[in-house]
C-alpha cells in the first residue's frame, strides 16, 4: 500500500570544480532537510559542477570525488538522496548517480545515453553505462532513476515504465535557451501520461558560455504540471506524492524576453563571483547596446561593482553623451571620459612619418576602437575588473566590430543576442524602472567613427539582417531556401559571404552567454580557412 512520499527538489548552483565546496553545499542541504524528507535529489553532476571538460581526465578528480561523497554518505540518515557525480571503474569513466540511504549507498547508476552534439561533449569523456534499471521502493512507491540524455531519446525510461515503475526521479544538467522549457514538457508528457510520475531536478546557474535555468518541475500521469521551481533561482521545493495526487508550489511560467534578461544577469553575475573578479568595467557610448549591457550588470553585480568609462571621439554627438550620462547619474554608476582624439592624432602623425601610411576611412575607424580598447584593459589591469564587449550576436556574425578593439574583454554579454532582441530587452529594462533614455531606443545606431555614420550605411537593416543570420546560422538554411523566403538575393549572399570570412575573429572574441538554440561559442564549429 502506498503512503505520502515527500521529495525535496533541490536546485542548487554549483561551482565547476569546487568539489569540497560542493559537496558542502549538499550536507548542509541534507543536514537541514532529511528529518522531514523521504528523498532529497540533487541535479547531475552536482559535485563538480557541469561541465568539467578536461578537468575529467585527471585522477585526482575521482578521488577528491570519492572523499567528497564518503562526507556526504556520513551524514545520510533514514532518508533517501540522489547525488550526481562523475565515477571512475576499471578504467571507465561514467556520468553516475548514487543512492544513499542510512549512512550507505544502495545502488549506483551510470548514465546510458551521452550526448554528443551541441553544447554537449560526454562521449569525449564518459562511457555509456550498462543497460539497466536502478529502482527502488519507498512507502510502496516503486522509485526508478535516470539522467537528462536516457529521457531523450528511447530505450531507458521506456524499460522503466514496462518494469512497472511509478515514480521517476530525473536528474539534470540541461542548458538554457529560450526554447528549451517547453520541449522538456513536451517530451516528459510523452512518458508521464504512461502511468508515470516524474519528478525533473535541474541544476541553476552560470557556468563560462552556459547558463542553467532550473525551472524544475514536477509532472503527474495526466501529462500536468503540479509543481514548479522558478527560473534562475536556487530553490528547495518540498513536494508530496501521495495516491495519484501531487501537491507543490507551481512559479509561473515567464515570457521570452525576461527570461533572456534574467539569463544574462544571472549568467555574467556568476562569471563574474566564481571567477572572483571585483567587478566590470565598459565602454558607454550612448548607443543602445551600451546601454543595456549597462543595465544588465547593474542589476547583476550592484552599481557599486560597475565602472563605466566614456570615451568620445570628434565624432561622437552631443546627445550620445547627454544619453550616457543621463543613464549614469540614473543608475547611479561612477564613470570615467578618456577622449581619444589626442592619441588618435597622434597615431596618424606617427604612421605618416614612419612609413607610407595614409589615410583609410576603415583604417581610421579601427584604429580609434583600438585606441578604446587600450583604454579599458589598461583601467582593467589598474582596478582587478574585468572588461565586458558590448556587441552583439549581428555584429558577431557578420564582423561588424574591431578585433583587438571594441572585441576586447572577458565577457561578451550580449555576443548570443540579435540586435532586434537588444532593442525589445532595453525596452523591457525600462518597463520596471526607466534607466535607458528614449532617445537612445529611436535614434538610428552608430559606431560614431566617422562623419554622419549609421551601422545601415554598411549593413541591411537589422530585422532583415538578423531573419537571415537566423535562417542560416541557426536553422542550417542554404542561400536559396532564405532567398525563397522573400529576402533579396544579393543581401542574402552578401550576408552569408560577411559570416564566413569573419570566423577568424570569432575565434578570438569573449565568450558569450548562451540564450539560443544555438551560439557561436560552443556550437559553431566551422573551418577557418574553408573553400566551400
Amino acid at each position: 500500500m502506498q503512503q505520502e512520499l515527500s521529495v525535496l527538489m533541490a536546485q542548487v548552483n554549483p561551482t565547476v570544480g569546487a568539489i569540497e565546496a560542493n559537496a558542502n553545499l549538499v550536507i548542509q542541504c541534507i543536514e537541514q532537510h532529511q528529518h522531514n524528507h523521504d528523498v532529497i535529489v540533487f541535479p547531475e553532476l552536482v559535485l563538480t559542477g557541469y561541465s568539467p571538460e578536461d578537468l575529467l581526465l585527471r585522477d585526482e578528480l575521482y578521488t577528491r570525488v570519492d572523499a567528497a561523497l564518503e562526507n556526504i554518505k556520513a551524514t545520510v540518515k533514514d532518508c533517501h538522496v540522489i547525488v550526481g557525480h562523475p565515477s571512475k571503474e576499471n578504467h571507465h569513466r561514467y556520468n553516475s548517480a548514487s543512492v544513499l540511504h542510512n549512512s550507505k549507498m544502495i545502488d549506483r547508476y551510470h548514465k546510458q545515453l551521452l550526448p554528443n552534439y551541441g553544447v554537449f561533449d560526454e562521449k569525449r569523456y564518459f562511457s555509456p553505462g550498462e543497460h539497466r534499471i536502478c529502482s527502488f521502493e519507498i512507502k510502496g512507491h516503486n522509485i526508478a532513476l535516470c539522467i537528462c540524455e536516457d529521457m531523450w531519446d528511447e530505450g531507458p525510461v521506456d524499460s522503466i515504465i514496462k518494469a512497472g515503475n511509478d515514480v521517476l526521479l530525473c536528474i539534470n544538467a540541461s542548458p538554457f535557451d529560450h526554447e528549451k522549457y517547453k520541449r522538456r514538457e513536451t517530451l516528459l508528457r510523452h512518458y508521464a501520461k504512461q502511468n508515470l510520475t516524474i519528478v525533473y531536478v535541474n541544476l541553476v546557474g552560470g557556468q563560462d558560455q552556459i547558463v542553467f535555468d532550473g525551472q524544475s518541475f514536477v509532472m503527474n500521469s495526466n501529462g500536468e504540471v503540479c509543481a514548479r521551481s522558478p527560473a534562475f533561482e536556487t530553490s528547495l521545493q518540498s513536494i508530496s506524492i501521495s495516491d495519484g495526487s501531487i501537491e507543490g508550489s507551481i512559479a509561473p511560467i515567464t515570457d521570452t524576453i525576461p527570461l533572456i534578461y534574467q539569463a544574462l544577469v544571472l549568467g555574467l553575475r556568476d562569471y563574474i563571483h566564481k571567477n572572483h573578479f571585483s567587478g566590470v568595467l565598459l565602454g558607454l557610448s550612448g548607443g543602445i547596446d551600451s546601454a543595456l549591457t549597462l543595465a544588465i550588470a547593474v542589476d547583476a553585480l550592484g552599481a557599486d561593482n560597475v565602472h563605466a568609462v566614456m570615451m568620445p571621439s570628434r565624432f561622437t554627438a552631443d546627445i550620445s553623451k547627454e544619453d550616457a550620462l543621463q543613464q549614469l547619474n540614473t543608475l547611479k554608476v561612477e564613470h570615467t571620459t578618456l577622449p581619444i582624439t589626442q592619441p588618435f592624432n597622434t597615431i596618424l602623425e606617427t604612421l605618416a612619418t614612419g612609413s607610407n601610411f595614409s589615410g583609410h576611412k576603415t583604417t581610421e575607424e579601427n584604429i580609434q576602437a583600438r585606441i578604446r580598447g587600450l583604454y579599458l584593459m589598461a583601467l582593467s589591469n589598474q582596478s582587478g575588473k574585468m572588461v565586458v564587449t558590448t556587441s552583439n550576436k549581428s555584429e558577431t556574425a557578420v564582423g561588424y566590430a574591431t578585433i583587438y578593439g571594441d572585441m576586447v574583454g572577458g565577457l561578451a554579454v550580449l555576443k548570443d543576442v540579435y540586435k532586434t532582441q537588444v532593442y525589445q530587452l532595453a525596452a523591457y529594462r525600462n518597463s520596471l524602472s526607466y534607466i535607458i533614455p528614449e532617445r537612445v531606443l529611436v535614434r538610428a545606431p552608430s559606431a560614431e567613427l566617422s562623419e554622419n555614420q549609421t551601422d545601415q550605411d554598411t549593413l541591411p537593416e537589422y530585422s532583415v539582417l538578423d531573419g537571415i543570420i537566423h535562417a542560416y546560422m541557426e536553422q542550417n538554411e542554404s542561400a536559396e531556401m532564405i532567398i525563397k523566403q522573400g529576402y533579396n538575393a544579393k543581401v542574402v549572399n552578401d550576408v552569408i559571404r560577411l559570416i564566413k570570412i569573419n570566423e577568424y575573429k570569432r575565434r578570438q572574441s569573449a565568450p558569450g552567454i548562451k540564450v539560443s538554440a544555438r551560439s557561436f561559442d560552443l556550437e559553431w564549429r566551422y573551418p577557418i580557412t574553408s573553400g566551400y
